[in-house]
């Protein structure tokens, strides 16, 4: 979490890398982070929102509905079948039985896992499956960033997508967008490579 102003750092992931480390978390049996990882880039909350949903909020829903920590605003966000076959399986896989415990319940089942656990276990994530990204990098904030390019990618690099991008963000002009996707760094940088 940054300090208001401060321009993050964080990386993103490539969406086809995020979908094959997800079948490789669940190969191995890492189901809460594969949980976590997948929640956090197709729904792009923050990290401390994200911590906060429980089973009720998200199984068997076609919408979640939650109300922002940082922003106040309630924002109702669709959820991907993608995503819901996660759960779903996840749900089953992990044994769930109280769908009002948290999805992301810590080691004692008495509250959830912290930002600084998570963060500490996406740098593990990240050597072990020896991800393309800086673990500098590496924290939760990558779920939003990922989503973020994936959606700028998936319509072609537009303004229109960083328009709604924004407003799914927050933020206050196009500009600070491209900002927070890393975006004006990357066309700069092809300018060399198309040369």
């Amino acid at each position: 979490m940054g300090l208001k102003g401060q321009i993050t750092r964080a990386t993103f992931l490539e969406w086809d890398s995020m979908l094959v480390l997800l079948q490789k978390l669940e190969r191995d049996g890492e189901y809460k982070f594969l949980l976590l990882i997948a929640t956090g880039c197709f729904v792009a909350l923050r990290i401390n929102d994200l911590l906060q949903l429980r089973w009720i909020d998200v199984l068997d829903q076609d919408q979640l509905v939650i109300t922002e920590g940082k922003t106040r605003k309630v924002r109702r966000i669709a959820i991907n079948p993608k995503l819901a076959s996660v759960i779903s399986r996840m749900h089953y896989k992990m044994d769930i039985v109280d769908n009002n415990q948290y999805l992301f319940l810590n080691r004692f089942g008495t509250k959830p896992i912290n930002v600084q656990y998570v963060n500490r276990k996406l740098k593990e994530i990240a050597k072990k499956y020896k991800l393309n990204i800086p673990l500098s990098g590496t924290s939760s904030h990558m779920f939003r960033k990922t989503l973020g390019r994936h959606v700028w990618a998936m319509n072609n690099y537009s303004e229109k997508s960083l328009l709604l991008l924004g407003e799914l963000f927050n933020h206050s002009s196009i500009k600070i967008t491209k900002t927070y996707l890393a975006i004006k760094e990357q066309e700069i940088g092809d300018v060399y490579l198309n040369l």
